[in-house]
């Protein structure tokens, strides 16, 4: 199996370009980006209050960063850290992702009903909003690019839209709230595997992308006193870009656990500071975690399994994500 995250990945040591890190602080109006060469922050966006998610199109050129206070989206330029444009949502958004053609932007709208709002990019405007049951924490996109994920969390329902006619394709419910979700790929490329942390759930579901079905739920050690912020035990979940191991925030542990794939046999973990909360991976077998409850984000070197520096960023930082920038 293949994960989601490899075919943009393995592209990153290759890449002739700049890479940063790119890190929101959910309780102050600052993005930081960090330089993954050097573990430091060498840019701050200035002036976004409450930003939540962060993507980039796929040729790195530009930065999508959803603003809580504004119910808007930042469009960046990713050479100059510089806003481009606000774009106006729905409601008030937390999460978003970018489709691989880089054509649109699919923005989580928390505000009950609930919603997907979807950006045109070329033009830079709101071209539709696709109701869910449920206000939407964040969106994905599949490996294949044929379908855009919405979670939500007081629907406890996972949405599945099809790219194509931007209509919903099928729902799958649950018993929580939806949280983040790791995707594996298929050898032909299409979504195998979906790994799903729930609210109050220390671990993860597994659902079978083809069957639509749940097929397990993984818990992991509960040993440790950190606490759970926001009613998540577990919040930051992603695979490796070679695609071997699944890595899984766990607050109680203050750490970050290992899961090797297909057969998700625990490995061990790495300590990280505390309620960490989110992931992305960086050329030179490193993963970041956001360090929600110490105001750091924890760089990893994922062969050694030590964290090699704990970098200070703003209030409670959160969500991430890298670029290359050419």
């Amino acid at each position: 199996m293949r994960s989601f995250a490899l075919s943009i990945l393995l592209a990153l040591p290759l890449a002739a370009g700049v890479v940063r890190v790119y890190q929101t602080n959910s309780a102050g109006d600052q993005v930081h980006i960090i330089d993954p060469a050097t573990d430091k922050v060498v840019q701050t966006i200035e002036g976004i209050e409450v930003p939540h998610g962060v993507a980039f199109s796929p040729d790195g050129t530009r930065g999508w960063i959803s603003c809580e206070a504004e119910s808007t989206v930042w469009a960046i330029d990713t050479k100059t850290s510089k806003l481009i444009k606000k774009i106006p949502l729905s409601g008030h958004p937390n999460n978003l992702s970018v489709s691989k053609d880089g054509k649109r932007v699919f923005v989580a709208i928390v505000a009950a009903p609930g919603a997907v709002d979807v950006i045109d990019t070329a033009t830079m405007t709101n071209i539709k909003t696709i109701r869910t049951k449920g206000g939407v924490h964040n969106t994905y996109v599949t490996p294949d690019g044929k379908y855009a994920i919405a979670g939500s969390i007081p629907g406890k329902m996972l949405t599945v839209i099809d790219e194509k006619t931007l209509e919903i394709a099928w729902e799958h419910p649950f018993d929580l709230g939806v949280r983040p979700i790791a995707f594996e790929t298929a050898p032909d490329g299409s979504t195998s595997r979906m790994f799903v942390q729930l609210s109050g759930f220390l671990g993860f579901a597994v659902v079978d992308f083809k069957t639509h079905e749940e097929v397990a739920r993984i818990k992991m050690p509960s040993e440790g006193t950190g606490h759970a912020e926001g009613g998540a035990p577990s919040h930051g979940i992603g695979i490796a870009p070679d695609g071997k191991t699944l890595w899984v925030n766990n607050s109680i542990a203050s750490a970050v656990f290992i899961y090797s794939l297909p057969d998700l046999k625990l490995q061990g973990s790495v300590k990280t500071g505390a309620v960490p909360d989110w992931i992305t991976f960086a050329p030179g077998n490193k993963i970041y975690v956001a360090n929600s409850g110490a105001n750091s984000v924890s760089a990893i070197d994922m062969t050694t399994r030590k964290e090699v520096a704990r970098i200070p960023v703003g209030e409670v930082p959160k969500r991430n994500a890298t670029v290359v920038i050419p």
